[in-house]
């Protein structure tokens, strides 16, 4: 009877869940691209990478690669989309496995962005670079088969999580407990967590809108797929930020939130001097400065694209140049 009693719970448990996984599922609108511009397809390995393109294509390309989290997309990059397109040919991809993109149901790696970031930044002639977090290293580790005029990289890791664990990966992955898992690492409550707990230094600086279009890309058919890869380590780079930045011919700057503490910013320092490239910091910001300080984050990418070797030209109450 025991035996029995625990099964019917059981089974109600499950059927429970399998009910509000597909309650938030219908409930989820598609998701529409998070700026203005042209919206493109480009298609790698069979997957449709979309991407938002604005400005003169006569203009000097500017690619921006955005970071990767559970709610991750190209809107990373929304409060400065537009002013870089007032002087460059911008270009914002949605990496395979979030935002617009297709997110079929690999067991994504490192490897894997890597081989995406050297194919989809080959395909522009000599660009500017923006990459942030993780996406930093992927660039940096195939940097050297490509063509490019400038680099910055926003708080740049090689690790985005823990050491790899297999069994949190394929919970995550499973269809069931794993997409409920999910919904909770992905809930509204979650999404602010983590952007008051490492994102931004003043959260009032997230609209709640944003929350919303991070909670609607997080909930997407298949979305949990590649998010699965990252919180088990997987989506971790093997590539040695010092060696790989050193060794670059283009001129990289690194752009540091000073309060950020998941990548603090003695990190930024030590790979600016063992790289020997130039550091800025922007203060009272955490892992995104350039959504929490456009306008500052701005003037440095064009002062880097414009000529890498001077000083920016930053408001000196609230940015620095350590190098």
């Amino acid at each position: 009877m025991r035996l029995r009693s625990l099964l019917t719970g059981v089974a109600l448990g499950a059927g429970a869940t399998a009910v509000a996984n597909a309650a938030l599922r219908r409930r989820t609108p598609e998701l529409e691209p998070p700026f203005d511009g042209t919206q493109r397809t480009f298609e790698w390995s069979g997957i449709d990478v979309r991407y938002t393109e604005a400005g003169d294509p006569s203009d000097p390309d500017l690619i921006l690669l955005h970071g990767i989290n559970a709610a991750g997309s190209s809107g990373e990059f929304r409060a400065v989309f537009d002013d870089f397109a007032k002087s460059h040919h911008v270009i914002a991809p949605d990496l395979p496995g979030f935002g617009t993109s297709d997110r079929p149901p690999l067991r994504y790696s490192a490897t894997l962005y890597e081989e995406f970031v050297r194919d989809f930044v080959g395909e522009f002639d000599q660009p500017r670079v923006v990459a942030s977090s993780l996406t930093g290293a992927y660039l940096a580790a195939v940097a050297d088969d490509l063509e490019l005029t400038s680099i910055v990289l926003i708080c740049p890791t090689e690790r985005g999580g823990p050491d790899r664990n297999l069994l949190a990966r394929e919970l995550l992955r499973s269809p069931l407990v794993g997409e409920a898992l999910f919904n909770l690492l992905a809930s509204k409550p979650s999404i602010r967590y983590f952007n008051a707990d490492h994102g931004y230094y003043d959260t009032d600086r997230v609209s709640d809108s944003w929350i919303d279009y991070e909670w609607r890309t997080a909930h997407q058919p298949n979305a949990r797929y590649a998010p699965a890869s990252f919180v088990s380590g997987f989506l971790n780079s093997e590539v040695d930020l010092e060696s790989a930045l050193a060794s670059l011919d283009a001129p990289v700057t690194l752009v540091w939130g000073r309060e950020s503490d998941i990548t603090p910013l003695r990190r930024g320092r030590t790979l600016a001097e063992a790289a020997d490239c130039r550091l800025v910091v922007i203060d009272d910001a955490k892992l995104l400065p350039h959504v929490e300080f456009p306008d500052a984050f701005v003037d440095v990418v064009l002062d880097a694209t414009v000529d890498p070797d001077r000083d920016a030209s930053v408001d000196p109450d609230r940015d620095a140049i350590e190098r």
